[in-house]
């Protein structure tokens, strides 16, 4: 039987190196799409838990919107001589008990604030949070529609939905784009420095409890919201948003003057977690000890 043995002649040697090398560059590239799949986690988009869990993020949202919206009209409403006085209170009290039932199940976020800082402090992956974010902008706008089907027309319009207002209309005098993103950056950042970092470190979570998590980090929302409303004197600004679907959704139902700087709510806790994170990540990893202790 004939031998067939490859020699490399003296041409061959001659050819470029890219030309043996483009197989290796090929390769590489073909790596890179598994290792982009399993950086964002893509796998979680076949998972059947995920898609739970953001069944739970659309309903809660739902179920935020509504009730935070019907209650806040109604403090509005209720002709006291401040009633803007009485929305913390509403506040803390919705968010509490919905923090309480969603946070076992799905997390309790009911806002791309806290999916967005979740994916970036690792705790979530980037799959779940866009679906979660999709899912609690469906949640709001559910939320509002219910709230639109229910409610007096006259009241709609006065209140714009419940939705984000800035400038205000008519009668009625808001505040500036400027000071309304530095009012939304400020208060955003101080609900994740009260309120998320608590919730994100497990020895101190586990000490307190998960009511006692809750707690605090619905009164973090308040206090940002008793600030936003008092701080500025203006009737026509509804105060921070700290929940961009909640803002979208009204602006989708209602539009008018709720897209008049509607951007505001979505770069303000942009920029308030990217900074709260580079914070978080220079906080001291240890509890400090006293000098008895040392």
């Amino acid at each position: 039987m004939a031998e067939f043995v490859i020699i490399q002649t003296e041409a061959d040697q001659k050819l470029p190196k890219s030309v043996g090398g483009s197989c290796d560059t090929i390769g590489a590239r073909n790596s890179l799409g598994p290792k982009f799949l399993a950086a964002i986690g893509a796998h979680e988009y076949f998972s059947p838990e995920m898609w739970r869990a953001a069944l739970t993020e659309l309903v809660a949202t739902a179920s935020l919107v509504f009730s935070l919206t019907s209650s806040i009209i109604s403090c509005l409403d209720s002709g006291e001589v401040d009633p803007k006085l009485l929305v913390p209170i509403s506040v803390f009290i919705i968010a509490f008990l919905l923090l309480l039932v969603t946070v076992p199940l799905s997390g309790g976020h009911m806002s791309p604030v806290f999916t967005f800082i979740a994916a970036l402090k690792g705790a979530i992956t980037l799959a779940r949070a866009s679906v979660y974010i999709l899912a609690q902008c469906f949640g709001s706008v559910l939320g509002f529609l219910i709230m639109k089907t229910v409610m007096d027309q006259h009241a709609v319009q006065k209140y714009s939905l419940g939705g984000c207002t800035i400038h205000g209309s008519g009668p009625t005098s808001g505040v500036g784009t400027q000071t309304a993103l530095v009012l939304e950056v400020a208060c955003t950042f101080v609900v994740l420095f009260v309120g998320v970092t608590v919730a994100f470190d497990k020895r101190r979570s586990k000490e307190l409890g998960l009511p006692m998590v809750c707690v605090v980090v619905a009164g973090s929302m308040a206090l940002a919201v008793f600030v936003s409303v008092t701080v500025t004197g203006r009737s026509g600004y509804a105060g921070v948003g700290l929940n961009p679907a909640r803002c979208l959704g009204a602006a989708l139902l209602q539009g008018g003057i709720l897209w008049d700087g509607h951007w505001v709510f979505w770069v303000g806790p942009i920029l308030a977690c990217s900074v709260y994170h580079c914070l978080s990540l220079n906080l001291p990893k240890q509890n400090l000890t006293s000098v008895e202790e040392e």
